[in-house]
Parts: C-alpha cells; structure tokens; sequence
C-alpha cells in the first residue's frame, strides 16, 4: 500500500484539495470540537442487526414512500475517497456507495438528487423525511434498528486506526495501548468514537466528518484517525505520512442503505436492487473499481440475511 500511495500521492491530493471546495460540504480551517465520548447508553438487543426484509420488486409500493414519486433524494458524502467524494475533473459525486444509490434510482426509474450531508445528520433527515435515502457508509446495528430501516448488508468493513507513519512499528507491536494518552479523531455522530474509547484510554477530538480529521491530522491537532477500513485507505492514500499498520480490527462495521424506518416498501425494494447487484457482476464491479486498489484485497458481495 505504501509504494501505490507514492504514485498515487499528486493526484489525489489534488482530488482532495477539490474535495474541499464541494460547495455543499464547505470545509474551512476546522476548531477544536471539544467532545466528550458519549454517555454510556444499554445497548438494544436483537437477534441479529443484519437481518432486513425479504426483497420486492415492487416498484409501485416503493416509489409510494419516496417524498417526491419523481424522484430519490438520498444522503452522500461527498469528501470520503472512493466512498463518495466530488471528481475534480468533472465536479460529480462519484464512489462505492453512489454506485448504490444510482442502482437504486434507475430500477425505480426516478432521478436521483445527492444531498451531501455529515454522519450526525443521517439519522435526523431520515425521520424528518427531507431524505429518502442514506447511502454513506452508515454501520448496521440494534439500536440504530430502532430509530430507522436498513437494507440487506451490502458491504463487511471494520474498524482500525491511522497513525503516522513513524508511529507504525509501536501500533504494530502494542496495538490500541500504543495510543494511551494521545489525541484521536473520529467523526461526529459515529459509532467509531463509541468504539475506540471503550478499547483505549484516549482524549477523543471531533470533527464533522473524516475529511475534517485528516486537517487536524496534518495540522498536528490529533495523533490519530479511527474509523472504517474503506475510509482510512483513502485517507492514508492522501498523505504520504499517514499509514493504517497491521492491525486487529476493532469491531465489525458492516453497511446498509438507511430508509425512514416506516419505508418497509422501499426498504424491500432496494433489496431486490441489491440482489440483482450480487448476481449480474455489477457489485463486484464496483468494489473492484472503487475499494480494491487501495485495500488491496479480494472481496465478494455479502450474504444477505432476510427475515424481519
């Protein structure tokens, strides 16, 4: 990974200084976001948080619970690499999860509009119907179960660390205890900062969202990134001083597309999308295309669990 991120360096680090101008997810010189880590809540049991509903095509049930029929209005990133993140040499929204989000608008034969929003706001756009959709790397789990929907898993990450490069050997040698005392950035409004705070004892720094942790990262403000594997190649694939060590993962963060909990139709309904994803090769296209290269491993779609 590190001798493909030297060649790759230039370009994407052009790609991310684009990334920042997106008029929609604008980027300034980030504050310290002082957060304290979460209050610890009871987790919300369920049998298995990957199960979702049996898939439909019934396209007319679906495009019923859309706000607007004539069209999908999903949540996207527009800064996270190869996820979802602004093409500087074209200005569109590109990435693993658009490739789900546009699969789902041609079956239903509507247009689709990306609203590029934070993880804090995912959940909220969702109840308050001003999306229909999310496609943003959002994790699937019991509690989230309870305040919205979520598709059949379309994607296994993990969740790891970044460190600089020099702190590489200590990471591999002592893991997540290697990271004692310092300063470590997850996004607001994720799973991730849940996570690393019950493994290590650290001083948690926010930021809106990853792209705003690699600033802080480069500006010297944190030590270290935690978040999804996916997320962290890319960033690592933007600065030639950032590396994700050998690791064992922190927990499993595996991804669904979100719907406004009441949507079981359109829910159904991307499920069939993402079965037809899985059989005609356009799944294993698309994380050749976009994951691949910088995870450096062979994937194949994941099993869907039905049920609920």
């Amino acid at each position: 990974m590190r001798s493909l991120r030297r060649i790759a360096a230039p370009l994407v680090a052009v790609l991310f200084l684009a990334g920042c101008g997106y008029d929609a997810t604008p980027l300034p010189k980030p504050e310290k976001v002082d957060v304290a880590p979460a209050a610890p809540v009871t987790p919300v049991e369920c049998n298995n948080a990957k199960e979702s509903y049996a898939p439909s095509n019934d396209r007319g049930a679906a495009i019923r619970q859309l706000k607007d029929r004539g069209r999908l209005v999903v949540g996207v990133s527009a800064d996270t690499f190869q996820l979802g993140f602004t093409d500087p040499l074209d200005g569109d929204i590109k990435g693993f999860d658009i490739d789900f989000a546009q699969a789902v608008a041609e079956a239903l034969d509507v247009t689709l509009q990306l609203r590029v929003i934070t993880a804090a706001q995912r959940i909220d756009l969702l109840k308050s119907g001003e999306i229909d959709m999310v496609a943003r790397n959002m994790t699937v789990n019991c509690t989230r179960w309870t305040q919205v929907a979520f598709s059949a898993v379309y994607y296994n990450a993990t969740q790891k660390v970044l460190v600089r490069s020099d702190d590489v050997a200590s990471y591999e040698k002592d893991g997540v205890e290697s990271l004692k005392g310092k300063r470590v950035c997850a996004p607001t409004g994720s799973t991730s900062i849940d996570n690393i705070t019950e493994k290590a004892d650290v001083e948690v720094v926010a930021a809106a969202n990853h792209t705003g942790c690699l600033i802080k990262f480069q500006t010297g403000e944190v030590d270290a990134i935690t978040g999804d594997d996916t997320v962290l190649a890319g960033l690592a694939a933007q600065d030639p001083y950032a590396d994700v060590p050998k690791q064992t993962k922190l927990t499993d963060e595996p991804y669904g597309l979100a719907v406004n909990k009441d949507d079981k139709d359109l829910a159904r309904f991307i499920n069939s999308v993402l079965e037809d994803m899985r059989s005609d090769g356009r799944w294993q296209a698309s994380y050749d295309k976009w994951l691949k290269p910088y995870l450096l491993v062979d994937a194949t779609p994941p099993t869907p669990d039905y049920g609920r």
